[in-house]
């Protein structure tokens, strides 16, 4: 499961950022015009909410979880989740999870 974790990691950053490059080199980039656009239409605000609430949670399941010793510390993902999207940030969590279980239980 680590490597389809990585795979989709890349995959999430990459297929959402052909999209963004598509909007910018259209439209500029001015924040406010890549807000407006998230909400252009009922369908868009539909994707972009549900999308803030997964992300919500994607959040607090990580600060729930950042105790536990095969836990990764939230911030890198939270800069993925924020900067990418949350198809770049859940799969890469996800991997540095198991990554740091791998770890664990090479040393035990």
């Amino acid at each position: 499961m680590k490597t389809l974790y990585l795979v989709m990691a890349v995959v999430g950053a990459v297929v959402p950022y052909a999209f963004f490059v598509q909007h910018f080199a259209s439209e500029g980039t001015s924040l406010p015009g890549f807000v407006s656009a998230l909400f252009a239409n009922p369908a868009a605000g539909g994707f972009t909410a549900d999308l803030l609430c997964s992300s919500f949670v994607f959040w607090i399941a990580m600060f729930h979880r950042c105790r536990e010793p095969d836990a990764p510390a939230p911030w890198l993902f939270i800069a993925l989740n924020l900067a990418i999207g949350l198809s770049c940030g859940l799969p890469a969590y996800l991997y540095a999870r198991e990554r740091r279980r791998e770890v664990a239980a090479a040393a035990s």
